[in-house]
């Protein structure tokens, strides 16, 4: 004898994810697609603010990055500046203050040509 199935006319032999859907509508009916809707709204705003986010944090990090350039190169100016005070320093104080032993050579080889001549 063949079995015969039995309709169950408030679907409560299908498939659990069937069933969720039935309790579902009959919980939440038409609010469900309003409440859809609501996320899918917000779901597009909060996109909307994380890439206005992005941009500002691209931004300033653009900025950051110019500023840092900006800061390094002054600071090489600055170096560069001051290697060239350091260096007439050592200069002027070169020509206040002569070797004793170059003052002498001098003296000698000066006084050698006068000599020769």
């Amino acid at each position: 004898m063949a079995k015969v199935k039995k309709e169950d006319p408030n679907n409560l032999g299908a498939d659990p994810a069937s069933k969720i859907e039935v309790i579902k509508n009959l919980i939440f009916g038409d609010n469900i697609a309003e409440y859809n809707s609501e996320f899918v709204s917000l779901k597009k705003e909060i996109d909307a603010k994380r890439k206005e986010l992005k941009n500002y944090i691209d931004d300033a990090r653009q900025e950051l990055m110019t500023s840092i350039d900006n800061l390094g190169t002054d600071v090489n100016i600055r170096i560069t500046d001051l290697e060239n005070a350091l260096e007439d320093k050592a200069d002027q104080l070169d020509d206040k203050k002569v070797d004793r032993k170059l003052l002498g050579d001098l003296l000698i080889s000066l006084g050698e040509k006068i000599a020769s001549k």
